[in-house]
């Protein structure tokens, strides 16, 4: 929709161009029904009025074990308020403790019982692959925060967060602020300079131990403009933060990632013609989108006005940790009753007063300064 909404915008593009190019990057991206009955219904949709999006982030790997259960790495509701003007990205942890309803997706029901909310996703496209996994796994996922928040996405997204590796081949870089040194589990180097892994990892994607002569990759706090496979590695990474934050540094990161690339796409991309055509092909390719029952060019004409700077990201639980030990689940994470307001404010469109009054839960984020 971003990419969309800015090519409206593109000064010296005439109003047959850019609708031909608003067209070109809207037939890129495929299009499924995800929501399903978490889904508003969709008879007489329109696009007026505050809207909520639900973004799923997904961390496919290659040669990764296809028994192993698909969990969601990052959960995001984004809030454009009813003006249009704006939008909040309110990051949900995936450890969040949070009852999953009973869910029958075909091939392997799932009885309903409390657990983290990554499992949603898992368990509602157990036993099933391709299109179908999805569909059933972001239903379920979407039904678990229906029932948590109240809140009804009008439109879903999953995005994939290898995919993203493609969008910035084609911007050659993505430049953004590291706001903590990050230490690679995945990437390293050794002594010979040779790419290596420099921990084993569990099946699960926890580190098991470092691996002897092999130097992990480090992102020093700062200005940087990554590569591709740097920019993929350091949104990945979770274990080995500076300041000990875990997935609350993951998400925040993630969140600064995805402005970093959307400025990056408006200022060096959409006015390059070399470019333009490999980068409406990147991002097709990274996300499978479902409208709400309102077209994607309707999407991208409401939201015209809403530029990386016009976003926000907001912290949950204030990003600190409020942890529970659960029996069968393990250690999870518990919404506070502040972030429980926050929720409520994203569903009653009053997210500006919840920030006005808990600044400190705004997250910074976006480009970087100095790096271009």
């Amino acid at each position: 929709m971003a990419v969309g909404a800015t090519l409206l915008t593109l000064s010296g593009v005439a109003l047959g161009g850019s609708q031909f190019l608003l067209h070109a990057a809207t037939s890129k991206v495929t299009q499924q029904n995800l929501l399903g009955a978490a889904a508003a219904p969709r008879q007489h949709r329109t696009i007026t009025g505050a809207k909520n999006i639900l973004l799923v982030g997904v961390d496919t790997r290659p040669n990764q074990d296809a028994s192993q259960l698909t969990r969601s790495d990052s959960i995001i509701l984004v809030h454009i308020p009813a003006d249009h003007s704006q939008a909040y990205l309110v990051s949900l942890p995936r450890d969040s403790l949070v009852d999953i309803p009973a869910y029958d997706n075909g091939a392997t029901p799932f009885h309903g019982g409390q657990n983290k909310i990554n499992a949603a996703f898992a368990f509602g496209s157990r036993g099933l692959s391709g299109p179908a996994a999805l569909s059933h796994g972001f239903e379920l996922l979407a039904l678990t925060i229906r029932d948590l928040t109240g809140i009804t996405p009008d439109a879903g997204a999953i995005i994939d967060f290898q995919g993203f590796k493609q969008i910035v081949q084609v911007l050659g870089k993505v430049c953004l602020y590291v706001d903590e040194t990050t230490t690679s589990i995945h990437v390293g180097h050794d002594k010979d300079g040779k790419p290596a892994a420099p921990y084993k990892i569990n099946p699960d994607g926890t580190v098991n131990h470092r691996i002897p002569g092999v130097t992990p990759n480090i992102y020093p706090k700062g200005d940087h403009c990554l590569n591709p496979a740097e920019a993929l590695d350091f949104v990945r990474q979770r274990d080995l933060l500076a300041d000990h934050d875990y997935d609350y540094g993951r998400q925040r990161h993630q969140q600064q990632f995805l402005k970093a690339v959307l400025h990056q796409v408006m200022t060096d991309g959409l006015n390059s013609p070399t470019k333009l055509p490999g980068l409406l092909s990147a991002v097709g390719k990274t996300m499978t989108v479902d409208d709400g029952g309102i077209p994607l060019e309707d999407w991208a004409f409401a939201m015209r006005g809403i530029g990386a700077d016009a976003i926000t990201t907001i912290k949950t639980n204030g990003g600190t940790f409020n942890s529970r030990s659960v029996p069968g689940v393990g250690s999870a994470e518990v919404l506070s009753p502040t972030s429980m307001d926050l929720l409520h404010a994203v569903k009653v469109d009053d997210v500006g007063s919840f920030v006005e009054a808990h600044p400190t839960w705004v997250a910074p984020s976006g480009p970087s300064t100095t790096a271009h």
